[in-house]
C-alpha cells in the first residue's frame, strides 16, 4: 500500500488555510512588499533606514501574540514583560563582556531569549496547569508586566549592579551594540537584520499554524474540552504557544535595545502593555500577514506623531481599536479584503 505523501511544510506556510495571502495574488503582494523593503535603503539615508527598522522591530512580538490570542484564544497583556526581560538580560551580559564584544553579543542574545522563555515556562506552567479561567489570564499577565515595571524602577543606585552594569532604575540602562567581530550592526546593517528577522519569524509562524500542531491549537481555541477529549494535552499546547509568544517578544526586545542602546522600565508600563493588543486586534488577530502590516503602520504613526511633539498617538490608536471592534471585529485588513472580494463579485455579476 503506497504511503501517503507528507505535505511540504514550506509550501504549507504559503498555501495553508490559516492566514490570508495564500493565493498567487497574495504571494505576489507579499513579494512586492518584501522587494520594496529590500530596495528601500538604496533611496534612503541611514537615519531613515534606522527609523523604518524601529517600525519593524515590534512585529515579532505582535506575531507571537497573534499566535497566542488569534490562533490559541489566550489573550495576554504581559508580552512587554518578556520584551523587557530579554532586553535587560542582554544588556547585563553584553555589558559585562565588553572586552570580547562578539562573545558578549552572542551570549547576550542566547541569555536574553533563554530568560524570556524560562520566565514564560514557569509563569505559564502555574497558569495553565492550574486551569486558570481564560478571563483571568489577561489580568495575571498584566500584573506580571506591572510588577516587573515596579521592580525595575526600584533598581537605582550602586546596590543594583550586576558586575559592571548598573540597572539604573527609572533612569534606564545603557546597552552595547550588537557586534560580530569588527562588524557592528548599525544603520543599514541593522535595518537588514531587522527585515530578515521579521521575515523568518513570519514564515516560521505560518509553518506552525498550518501544521498539525497549529490545527490542534485552533481546535483548542474553538472547544478546549472537546480537544482534550480527543486525546490532546490541552495544557501543554497552551504552554508551548505561550513560550513561543514570549520568545518572539524577547526577539523584539533584543532588536529594541540594540537599536537604541538603551532601555528603561517604561517599556513595561500599562500603556506599552496595551499596544501589542491594539496592533493585533486592529490588524486581524487570526491573520499573521494582517498583524504584520498593521503593526508596521501603527508603529510608524505613533513614531511620527511623537516626533512631532503630538501626545495623541495613544488616543488615536485607542479610538481606532474601538472603531474596529465595533464595525470590523475580525480586523481591519480582513474586512477590507472581504469588501474587495464582494466588489469584484458584484462587478463580475454585472
Amino acid at each position: 500500500m503506497p504511503q501517503k505523501r507528507r505535505p511540504n511544510p514550506l509550501r504549507a506556510a504559503f498555501t495553508g488555510p490559516h492566514d490570508i495571502g495564500r493565493t498567487p495574488p497574495g504571494w505576489a503582494l507579499m513579494g512586492l512588499i518584501l522587494l520594496g523593503f529590500l530596495l528601500y535603503p538604496a533611496t534612503a539615508s541611514a537615519f531613515s533606514a534606522t527609523n523604518v527598522a524601529y517600525y519593524l522591530l515590534n512585529i515579532p512580538m505582535a506575531l507571537g501574540l497573534s499566535l497566542l490570542w488569534g490562533y490559541g484564544g489566550i489573550l495576554s497583556f504581559g508580552q512587554v514583560a518578556f520584551f523587557a526581560v530579554a532586553g535587560y538580560v542582554y544588556g547585563v551580559v553584553a555589558g559585562n563582556m565588553t572586552a570580547d564584544p562578539t562573545l558578549g553579543s552572542i551570549l547576550g542574545i542566547l541569555a536574553g531569549l533563554g530568560a524570556a522563555g524560562l520566565l514564560a515556562l514557569i509563569f505559564g506552567y502555574f497558569i495553565f496547569y492550574a486551569r486558570v479561567a481564560a478571563w483571568i489570564v489577561p489580568i495575571l499577565t498584566l500584573v506580571l508586566a506591572l510588577l516587573l515595571s515596579t521592580f525595575l524602577g526600584l533598581t537605582a543606585g550602586s546596590a543594583w549592579k550586576v558586575g559592571d552594569v548598573a540597572l539604573g532604575g527609572y533612569n534606564g540602562m545603557n546597552i552595547p551594540s550588537l557586534q560580530i567581530g569588527n562588524f557592528i550592526f548599525q544603520d543599514y546593517a541593522f535595518y537588514y537584520l531587522t527585515v530578515a528577522t521579521v521575515v523568518l519569524c513570519f514564515i516560521g509562524l505560518r509553518i506552525r499554524v498550518n501544521s498539525h500542531r497549529g490545527q490542534v491549537l485552533i481546535a483548542l481555541r474553538e472547544d478546549p474540552l472537546r480537544t482534550e477529549l480527543l486525546g490532546y494535552d490541552v495544557r501543554l499546547e497552551q504552554l508551548v504557544a505561550f513560550v513561543i509568544a514570549a520568545v518572539l517578544s524577547g526577539i523584539s526586545g533584543l532588536l529594541y535595545v540594540t537599536w537604541g542602546n538603551y532601555i528603561t522600565p517604561s517599556v513595561t508600563s500599562l500603556a506599552q502593555a496595551s499596544l501589542p493588543v491594539i496592533w493585533v486586534a486592529v490588524g486581524g488577530r487570526d491573520s499573521l500577514f494582517a498583524v504584520m502590516i498593521l503593526t508596521f503602520l501603527l508603529n510608524q504613526l505613533t513614531y511620527v506623531l511623537s516626533s512631532a511633539g503630538n501626545q495623541y498617538a495613544l488616543i488615536i490608536t485607542g479610538v481606532l481599536l474601538v472603531a474596529v471592534m465595533l464595525f470590523a471585529p475580525e480586523g481591519l485588513i480582513p474586512r477590507l479584503i472581504e469588501l474587495g472580494r464582494k466588489a469584484l463579485r458584484l462587478k463580475e455579476a454585472t
